[in-house]
């Protein structure tokens, strides 16, 4: 099996190791290409494990485009291999921005335009759940659409030609508000300061709690069609879990891979917009199943997802499948901050007019902020707005100062 240009590093490992999944999640997380080596569809391959590890199949064995490999590498070891910036390069900022989706990068130019100094911290890679997203059709000044990775790199390259720091694969993991300002640690151990601090961390996508779903994710369960659809080509039949406005999109998107396609909802009707409801309800490829719930998510002996047990009232029953696709709803990333800012009954943060939280300092914006329509145009509007409301709110600390 040859690497091609197309995928410029190969992921040796097997469907039931967890860290093969947790690697192939943090790659796919990074958009950075791969090709994935089953090594137990394909034997043959285990000769490129054995000889990079004296003999011995460890997995997962990464092989890259210059020929040098990790053996089960950390998230900070395939971090520093992907070249990833996760250091801050000073000790105190301006602002801080928790989140680099559409907010966090609208915040930051604007604020970077007014000379701030502005550091993006990102635990995952900048551009948010729009930068996995297939095509953005509703966006303005797109009148084609454009595809959400297009998006969100024109949005993070604009951030950086204004300076704008930007940390991948970096967590917040506590902060601390005093009258001099926010303090913010991060995962890498370092701790940096900030006049004022932006929340803008999106939400998470939902799980379904049924037996069998953790143990599967990266087997079988997915949470992205733009990332893992193309591994499905040629499948007979792949689920999606949802009826929104996500889940009849991804639906459509994987019917280029798979050769039918269904959508199961827990309710009695679809939630999706009248026109994506029609558009899979008129698909001869697409089939809906109402009122259905998943009861478990169900593996072969090699830890593949091979079917899924089925709830319609009374009545339980396998649904053959080769890969689900979840898109159940959202939840707040507020946990880090829990114990700084107040809350709503969901987690997600309470803000008054001016997007300031109960923190002085401290500002929310995006999906993460109670209230927001969870829209990548709205998203981009609040960042714009909120970053008004620092502006005002730094001047007026300054002239509090004089």
């Amino acid at each position: 099996m040859s690497q091609s240009v197309a995928t410029p590093l190969i992921v040796y490992g097997a469907s039931w190791c967890p860290d093969c999944r947790r690697a192939k999640e943090f790659l796919s997380a990074h958009r950075a290409a791969y090709e994935w080596v089953d090594l137990e569809a394909h034997p043959e391959q285990v000769v490129q494990v054995e000889s990079r590890n004296a003999g011995k199949r460890i997995i997962p064995t990464i092989v890259f485009p210059d020929g040098s490999f990790l053996v089960e590498p950390s998230n900070d070891e395939l971090a520093e291999k992907l070249g990833l910036v996760r250091d801050p390069q000073s000790s105190a900022y301006d602002l801080v921005i928790m989140g680099g989706g559409p907010t966090g990068l609208t915040t930051a130019i604007y604020g970077a335009r007014e000379n701030l100094s502005v550091l993006i911290v990102e635990r995952s890679a900048p551009g948010g759940q729009a930068a996995v997203t297939e095509r953005l059709d509703n966006y303005p000044g797109f009148p084609d659409g454009v595809s959400g990775a297009e998006l969100a790199g024109r949005m993070t390259e604009q951030a950086r030609r204004y300076g704008v720091e930007i940390l991948q694969a970096v967590a917040v993991t506590g902060i601390e508000v005093s009258e001099g300002g926010v303090t913010v640690d991060l995962s890498t151990g370092r701790q940096v300061s900030a006049r004022a601090l932006l929340l803008a961390s999106g939400s998470t996508y939902r799980r379904t709690g049924a037996h069998g779903e953790s143990g599967l994710i990266g087997a079988g369960i997915h949470f992205c069609a733009t990332c893992d659809g193309p591994f499905y080509r040629g499948a007979v039949e792949l689920t999606v879990i949802g009826g929104g406005n996500s889940g009849l999109e991804e639906g459509l998107f994987l019917t280029q891979f798979a050769e039918h396609v269904t959508v199961v909802q827990a309710g009695p009707e679809l939630t999706a917009s009248r026109l994506l409801q029609d558009k899979v309800l008129d698909h001869p490829r697409m089939s809906v199943l109402l009122d259905t719930s998943v009861a478990s998510f169900n593996a072969d002996g090699a830890g593949k997802l091979t079917s899924l047990s089925l709830v319609r009232g009374v009545e339980e029953f396998e649904h053959a499948t080769s890969g689900a696709f979840i898109f159940i709803g959202l939840d707040p990333n507020s946990r880090v901050v829990a114990d700084v800012v107040e809350l709503d009954e969901r987690g997600f943060i309470l803000t008054d007019e001016r997007l300031s939280t109960s923190m002085p300092g401290v500002f929310a914006a995006g999906d993460v902020r109670a209230g927001s329509t969870k829209q990548i145009a709205s998203a981009v509007g609040e960042g714009a707005a909120v970053a008004l409301q620092l502006r005002y709110y730094l001047d007026a600390q300054l002239d509090a100062a004089l």
